[in-house]
């Protein structure tokens, strides 16, 4: 794997990808927060040395380099799941070049369904902490210390000041913020309502198929995480419904605009 990341950072440090603020990783009906950076330079993902390529209807892929107000910014525009056929680390290796890279904080978003009976679709919620229900687990393996330790420290997975900051802004923008545990299953199935009532009785606020192996690979290598969910359908036992991707695609489409607005303002004031 080194030998492979020392080839794409240098293809796209040659690109210019360089002096980067933060990473963002953006999932699904969320990939139109690019509209609000400054964009200098996008490469497909087919472009890129070793690059994974997204099969996800709704994950463009691609990768963006540009700035929003003073901040560089790097973000991958789809991502990539454990259910497509990756491995996790094939799935994770782009959070291994963004760090060397020189990427220090990063930003993941996803889509999930919510199982707490506060929630409602459309809800933003800040992640606190996340549950790992995969079947597979990214640093299983041999470790290489040029990564990070073989034995990870997990009790601060989503960065306190981080999240303060973001709630901070929330608040001082009058845009509602749920906060709560994430569970991460393998999907591509939408859950069950049984599997719904399982994340809630484990102590989860929402579900879904990703965020949890890229977190993980980024605390591995010491960067600071802030994880941000869109709500976009309900798992609330007794009021289980059917979901489409459509429909959770529809959802976080309506819910980018005020992500967007509330991502942009945490990246320009935080430090």
């Amino acid at each position: 794997m080194w030998k492979n990341i020392q080839e794409t950072v240098n293809f796209l440090q040659d690109k210019g990808f360089i002096k980067i603020d933060f990473g963002i990783i953006l999932g699904t009906g969320l990939g139109n927060l690019t509209n609000n950076i400054d964009i200098e330079k996008r490469i497909p993902y087919e472009d890129i040395p070793n690059f994974p390529v997204s099969t996800v209807p709704g994950h463009k892929g691609e990768l963006i380099y540009g700035n929003i107000g003073d901040k560089k910014i790097l973000a991958l525009r789809g991502r990539f799941h454990y259910y497509e056929g990756w491995s996790l680390k094939e799935a994770t290796f782009p959070v291994r070049v963004m760090k060397f890279l020189g990427v220090e904080k990063l930003i993941v978003s996803n889509a999930s369904g919510g199982v707490n009976p506060n929630f409602k679709t459309g809800d933003i919620m800040l992640i606190t902490d996340h549950i790992n229900m995969m079947p597979e687990h990214p640093l299983r393996g041999e470790n290489d210390d040029r990564f990070g330790p073989r034995f990870l420290d997990m009790h601060e997975a989503y960065n306190k000041r981080m999240r303060d900051h973001f709630e901070e802004q929330a608040k001082s923008m009058h845009i509602a913020l749920q906060k709560g545990v994430y569970l991460a299953l393998q999907g591509p199935t939408f859950e069950t309502p049984a599997e719904y009532g399982m994340v809630r009785r484990l102590g989860a606020d929402a579900v879904g198929m990703s965020t949890v192996p890229e977190v993980i690979v980024a605390k591995h290598m010491d960067m600071e995480v802030l994880g941000i969910s869109v709500i976009t359908d309900l798992g609330i036992e007794g009021k289980v419904e059917s979901v489409s991707h459509d429909e959770v695609q529809e959802v976080a489409h309506r819910a980018e605009k005020i992500v967007g607005q509330l991502v942009v303002e945490f990246m320009s004031t935080y430090e």
